[in-house]
């Protein structure tokens, strides 16, 4: 089809960016995907990998903050058609409206429904923080300042202000972060903590995949167990660092994955999630706690147990 053939695709010339002070302290590859509108984030990741991104004429990494007054060249890419957004249905904007958790002039706190990409791309049309910025009048710059992935549903803070986004982004640290997850067997009580460095691999696809190593970043998880039957347990995970799929991978080392995780599943939780009848993944960021960016007290924000989980939760009990 016309439409696949690069030589039919606009191109850019090289460009040469400069960050301001409103974006300081952005991971470079969100700085970049803000900015090359109609460029696939996995083309994105392939510049950088490719070394065709530079940031003040040295090499660059994906996850590197910019810094105000730094120079980004982009070598020249390939423009993708940018299909049309959905507009946001009565229906979805109702969903929004009843996943406020928080909201002030600051800030924005959403109970993330699950099966909801954070971003649009890859094959999804309108992602949660496309859907909010039609929502809302303007909301045009509201940014994520975290993600969760897809199939995880829970507390996701949206910044209104670029201000804002930077302090939460520098903070993040210091962020309390639990989870409910429901894991395959009986979670041992001697493995509260699971500390296990944590290195991230992105594939061509663009696709995410961590995996334990000696080589990766340190990585601890603090494991409770809040309910226990034969073939499952429900934990509650507080994360005293934030890698990319920790739970996940911390969980699946123990020999206990996520039930519904296809990723990181062993035989046995696919065999277990198949018999539940689990849809998605058993993951729920229920609780932050952390300091407001702008009055500077400690703001605690809480998302109940989804009814998808639940129920699973019920069927074991039974």
């Amino acid at each position: 089809m016309t439409e696949n053939n690069p030589k039919q695709q606009p191109t850019t010339g090289v460009q040469y960016l400069e960050v301001s002070e409103d974006d300081v302290g952005q991971r470079l590859d969100n700085y970049l995907l803000a900015r090359l509108k109609g460029v696939p984030r996995t083309h994105v990741y392939k510049l950088i990998r490719k070394d065709e991104v530079r940031v003040n004429k040295k090499r660059a990494s994906a996850d590197q903050r910019v810094q105000a007054g730094d120079i980004i060249r982009v070598a020249p890419v390939h423009m993708a058609e940018r299909p049309v957004q959905a507009p946001v249905s009565d229906r979805m904007g109702s969903v929004l409206e009843d996943a406020v958790l928080y909201e002030d002039d600051a800030l924005l706190v959403l109970n993330k429904p699950a099966g909801w990409a954070v971003h649009g791309g890859s094959g999804v049309n309108l992602g949660l923080i496309e859907a909010v910025r039609q929502w809302r009048d303007h909301a045009g710059r509201w940014e994520l300042a975290h993600r969760l992935d897809r199939d995880t549903s829970g507390c996701l803070i949206i910044a209104k202000k670029p201000s804002v986004l930077k302090a939460l982004q520098a903070d993040w640290e210091n962020f309390q972060k639990t989870y409910l997850a429901l894991v395959d067997g009986r979670w041992a009580a001697k493995d509260k903590f699971v500390d296990a460095p944590l290195q991230k691999n992105i594939l061509q696809s663009g696709e995410r995949l961590v995996k334990v190593s000696t080589d990766g970043k340190p990585a601890l998880s603090e494991f409770a167990i809040i309910q226990q039957w034969d073939k499952a347990s429900l934990v509650r995970v507080k994360l005293h660092t934030g890698r990319t799929h920790q739970i996940r991978v911390h969980a699946q080392w123990k020999k206990h994955p996520l039930l519904g995780d296809d990723r990181y599943a062993s035989d046995n939780s696919k065999e277990v999630s198949k018999q539940l009848g689990v849809k998605r993944l058993m993951l729920h960021a229920t609780q932050l706690v952390f300091k407001h960016p702008v009055s500077g007290q400690t703001l605690t924000v809480e998302a109940d147990m989804p009814t998808d989980i639940q129920t699973i939760v019920n069927k074991l009990g039974r």
